[in-house]
Formats: C-alpha cells, sequence, structure tokens
C-alpha cells in the first residue's frame, strides 16, 4: 500500500489576494521546475520521483481584504463598472482562475490546494467534484443540508455557501475554493455571484443563526480534506516551507 500524499499546511491568515496569487504561482513554478530537474537526471528510483512530488503539494488557508476578482471566462468589465465596484473600498482583480465575478472577505476561508493530480487522479473533473464533496462533508459536520448543482459550488437551497474557481496546469492545480463563514453577506449585492441569476448567497453562520468564525471552521475542514483526499497533512511556516523547498 503506497503512502499517503503529503500535503504541507500553511495558515497565512489574512493576506492579499495578489500576494497569495504570487505565493501559488511561486510553488507551482518551484514544483514544474523540480520535476524537470529530477526528469533531466534520468533518476532510476521511480519511489524518489513520486516522493518528490508529494512533497510539493500544499494547502494555502487565507483570508482576504475585501476583493472582487473576476476568472478566466469573464469578458473585460466595463471601466465604469469596474470604478464602481472600487469605490466600495474593495479591491478588483482579473485571475487565472475558471469562473466569472465572485467576492472575497474577511470572514471567508480561501484554501487554495497546490496539488499534483498526478499524485491522485489526472482529471480536472473528478479534482472539482473532489473539491465539492469536501466542502459538502464541511457542511454535515456543522449540521447543514447543503447540496451540489449544475453551476459549481455548494449550495443550501438556492444560495451558494461557497464558491469553487480553479486553474491546472500540467497537473498542478492552484486556486481552489471560498467558504463563507461568517463573511459580510452585503458585499455580493455589489454583483451577480459567479455570473448566476436569480441565486443568493449564505454563509454558515447565516444557517446557523450564530457565529461561525474562521478559525473555527479550520479544523474542520481539515479534517475532511485529509479524509476526502485520502492525505497526511502536515502544519507548515512560509518560511519552513522554502527551507525544505531548497533543502530538496
Amino acid at each position: 500500500c503506497p503512502p499517503r500524499p503529503l500535503v504541507q499546511v500553511l495558515r497565512l491568515g489574512l493576506l492579499s489576494f495578489r500576494e497569495s496569487e504570487a505565493l501559488q504561482q511561486q510553488l507551482v513554478l518551484r514544483h514544474h521546475q523540480r520535476v524537470r530537474e529530477e526528469n533531466q537526471e534520468n533518476q532510476e528510483n521511480q519511489e524518489n520521483h513520486q516522493r518528490v512530488r508529494e512533497q510539493s503539494h500544499a494547502l494555502l488557508l487565507v483570508q482576504h481584504p475585501p476583493t472582487f476578482t473576476t476568472g478566466l471566462r469573464c469578458l473585460p468589465y466595463p471601466p465604469p463598472l469596474l470604478e464602481g465596484l472600487r469605490q466600495t473600498g474593495a479591491e478588483v482583480q482579473r485571475c487565472s482562475r475558471g469562473g466569472l465575478i465572485t467576492f472575497h472577505g474577511p470572514g471567508q476561508l480561501v484554501c487554495y490546494p497546490i496539488l499534483h493530480l498526478g499524485s491522485f487522479k489526472k482529471s480536472v473533473r473528478w479534482y472539482v467534484c473532489e473539491l465539492e464533496q469536501t466542502v459538502l462533508s464541511v457542511c454535515r459536520r456543522f449540521g447543514i443540508e447543503a447540496s451540489t448543482s449544475p453551476h459549481t459550488g455548494v449550495w443550501v437551497g438556492d444560495n451558494k455557501i461557497c464558491a469553487i474557481g480553479i486553474h491546472c496546469g500540467r497537473y498542478v492545480t492552484s486556486h481552489g475554493f471560498a467558504l463563507n463563514c461568517n463573511t459580510d453577506l452585503s458585499w455580493f449585492h455589489h454583483i451577480v455571484p459567479c455570473g448566476i441569476e436569480g441565486k443568493g448567497v449564505t454563509s454558515l453562520s447565516a444557517e446557523l443563526q450564530r457565529d461561525v468564525s474562521v478559525e473555527e471552521a479550520i479544523p474542520v475542514l481539515l479534517e475532511a480534506f485529509r479524509e476526502r483526499f485520502n492525505v497526511s497533512l502536515s502544519d507548515v511556516s512560509l518560511r519552513d516551507a522554502e527551507d525544505r523547498e531548497s533543502r530538496d
């Protein structure tokens, strides 16, 4: 029985969207570089090749300052609309994930898995489904009956509780999902979340009628992620992760 893939968990606290995107790209590029170097060395031990890939897995946990983001499926927004969003006090960023416009802000648990799908299953459809099932498990553990729909994400009735938007290049994932914990949902009034008309948004706090913080949700999410992806988790600081990368 092969060992479980090891995923390093980085709890980054409040971080700007641009900083988190740069960190994701750094981890993705570093992973690709390590795989290329190993292939060039033409190592004979296949187990060692697998070990290198597994050590590159990471799960970034962050909250963002108020930020509206648009994905690859979005046409450029008219400047007056973008300016209107900026006047709310939020940042507006275009990024490489799939999907349309959404909001990130305090009280939202944003999870960015940096995984090589070769250690799991080389299928983006499978991966997105596993993310949805992970969040469904989180909701069940909180006693919330959630579901999926033809629209990507996790829903409670007609209200989205978790948005999902990923990028995958050469089977390495980035971006991820955003679970509303005790988010100020009024921010979503400025947009049509994920471009889906006639739907609303909700949060763990709204559904349970009590405050559910990001800090309370993190251990529940980690346990659900560990079980769903059948991985081992290891908490590391950003400096520790960088040190391990340089040593390897």
